[in-house]
């Protein structure tokens, strides 16, 4: 059994091993406590050179996953061995000369102290950085289909996702942009993953929307994620969700389609905060032949612009009825009109298109027209007809 100094120094290095820091960087911190020995007798403060080499053995350390408070404490295990017997503090003759060999030492253990930490912290952030970067670059790749798909989900693993079964996808909108990283996006995802967990929900940020993955069987999902963005930013948002989709490829389409829908939402000016695909997938069929639209909303709507003031109270009535289940009194309610008001427009409407709202086929048709107005922004702008 070893004794004495040699022991001492033994069991502390057996001792800070086992906590988790290797014997290289144990025998590094001995030698820099030793200099303790030269520092009480010159009074001389650390140089740069030695905090910068600190720095560089606490950010190795820090790469090996050792603890800070095993770094800090295994150099302090070294200090206390040989603060006994320190050659500067013997020869003082008076109490004045006795403080200042303390303070010199206490600077040097402070100076160590302080550059063990800020290399340890340096290498930390340069860590978080990378992984933040990776992690970005994966879910760039994810939402943009820029990789093979099992290659994305070997790198899902890393970052807890499970990409097997379907997929939707959620995408916010707020006055302010979405950042990564800012106050807003940790809020609303610390909530949802304290509510579900990493492996089930996935938030990112993205061209300044709140992106959010997470699997098709979470149906209540869009509803907790309007409540959190609604928290955290207030009133002013809107968000779009996707219909659920198979594998990574599947995740590809649904972001793309829940952010086609948010900004068709925008187009046509939805009030209400959280739009589903599937509620506008006519728009989306409307939207894609925009020559076709635009002739159908001349050739059926175009009558309108021959009414007194113009095509938009008569289209407002419309999309009115329309609205109300083709209910005069609901229509008459929402216009805040009388009944016999909303069937002299209605007529007026059939005099001006040759189509009867009130007749199921040609009601169709209207229907139809009214909606494509609403996506060309129809009478505020006026129609292109296609080359």
């Amino acid at each position: 059994m070893p004794t004495g100094k040699r022991g001492d120094a033994a069991q502390a290095a057996a001792g800070a091993a086992a906590a988790g820091c290797d014997l290289s960087t144990v025998g590094a911190l001995d030698r820099y406590a030793e200099q303790l020995a030269a520092i009480s007798q010159s009074n001389r403060r650390l140089g740069d050179a030695d905090l910068a080499r600190l720095r560089d053995l606490a950010a190795a350390a820090a790469a090996r996953g050792t603890p800070l408070r095993t770094l800090i404490s295994a150099y302090l295990s070294s200090v206390r061995r040989m603060w006994a017997d320190l050659p500067g503090t013997r020869p003082a003759r008076d109490l004045e000369a006795l403080e200042q060999a303390f303070s010199t030492l206490l600077w040097a253990v402070g100076d160590t102290t302080v550059a063990l930490t800020e290399g340890y912290e340096t290498a930390h952030r340069a860590a978080i950085r990378g992984e933040e970067a990776t992690r970005r670059e994966f879910v760039d790749d994810l939402l943009e289909g820029r990789t093979g798909l099992g290659r994305l989900a070997e790198r899902a693993e890393r970052f807890g996702l499970r990409l097997l079964g379907p997929h939707l996808v959620a995408v916010a909108r707020a006055r302010d942009a979405f950042g990564a990283g800012d106050a807003a996006t940790r809020y609303i995802e610390e909530a949802l993953v304290a509510r579900f967990s990493a492996r089930d929900v996935l938030i990112t940020t993205k061209d300044g929307l709140l992106v959010c993955v997470s699997p098709g069987a979470m149906p209540e999902l869009p509803t907790l994620l309007s409540v959190n963005v609604r928290n955290a930013v207030g009133e002013q948002y809107r968000i779009a969700v996707s219909r659920p989709r198979p594998g990574p490829s599947g995740i590809v389409r649904s972001y793309q389609e829940a952010r086609s829908t948010l900004d068709l939402a925008d187009v046509l000016g939805l009030s209400h905060g959280v739009v589903d695909a599937s509620d506008i997938l006519v728009f989306q069929v409307l939207g894609r032949d925009r020559a076709a639209i635009t002739d159908l909303v001349a050739t059926v709507l175009g009558g309108l612009e021959g009414a007194r003031g113009g095509p938009r109270p008569l289209l407002e009535t419309l999309d009115a009825y329309f609205a109300s289940g083709c209910l005069n009194t609901t229509t008459a309610r929402l216009l805040g009109l009388s009944v016999r008001a909303v069937s002299y427009r209605l007529g007026r409407i059939r005099q001006l298109t040759g189509y009867d709202p009130t007749h199921p086929e040609q009601r169709y048709v209207l229907q139809t027209a009214a909606l494509g107005a609403r996506l060309l922004d129809w009478p505020a702008r006026p129609l292109q007809p296609a080359d």
